[in-house]
């Protein structure tokens, strides 16, 4: 226990399984339990202290991400419940965010690179984006093998964050990440009841034949109809 009174607790001495038992019973079972496991979080345990160690593996897994010619163009700021990073993070959120991120044990926002300036040259632009958006899913990955879980969001004031944090013109702050580890089951108790009712909805998807598609657009896969 920390002189703050919060909990610390580390990447060792986390349980990779735990999530509520419904997110994985809902999922295939031909896919990988880090995959099968994930849940988009709204409730965190606000006694877990995310350790540097943890921290830094997370983030690793972004490093080594694929790009489009190993560009590269992504980059986060990263904010530790308690810091002023954090709390900067916390004003910028909408008001429905504010309720369930802080409690997170750190908010991460995303950015990517979309031009090139004197010092930072960019030759696969049109892929930043894309790019991104696989760091973020290896983050995803990684931090769900260390048992904790991330949910993105984009209900921030984007504008005001790149100010607040002096994100030069090339970059484009393009999402926001809460990480931490899931609360307890009934630690929802003090929270608004439509957001209790939101954090317990059943995850769907749309089937396969709805997007794989062979021979030409709209046709379902065959090998999917067979």
């Amino acid at each position: 226990m920390r002189e703050d009174g919060e909990r610390d607790v580390s990447d060792e001495t986390v349980t990779p399984g735990r999530h509520t038992a419904t997110a994985s019973s809902a999922q295939p079972d031909v896919l990988t339990p880090l995959l099968r496991e994930r849940e988009s979080v709204m409730i965190y345990d606000r006694t877990h202290v995310l350790s540097t160690p943890a921290l830094r593996a997370i983030l690793e897994a972004a490093r080594w991400a694929p790009s489009a010619g190993n560009s590269q163009p992504w980059g986060f700021i990263v904010g530790l419940r308690g810091d002023e990073t954090h709390a900067a993070m916390v004003e910028v959120l909408s008001s429905a965010n504010q309720v369930w991120a802080p409690a997170a044990s750190a908010i991460i926002l995303t950015l990517h690179q979309v031009a090139t300036d004197e010092d930072h040259e960019i030759a696969y632009s049109d892929y930043a984006m894309f790019d991104l958006g696989q760091a973020v899913a290896h983050i995803t990955v990684q931090a769900r093998s260390m048992g904790l879980q991330v949910r993105q969001f984009g209900g921030f004031d984007h504008r005001a964050a790149a100010e607040r944090f002096d994100v030069p013109p090339h970059w484009a702050v393009t999402t926001g990440i809460a990480l931490g580890l899931p609360a307890e089951a009934g630690a929802d108790d003090a929270l608004p009841e439509w957001l209790r009712a939101r954090s317990r909805l059943p995850r769907s998807r749309l089937p396969l034949e709805a997007f794989v598609h062979s021979g030409k657009f709209g046709h379902a896969a065959d090998f999917l109809t067979d």
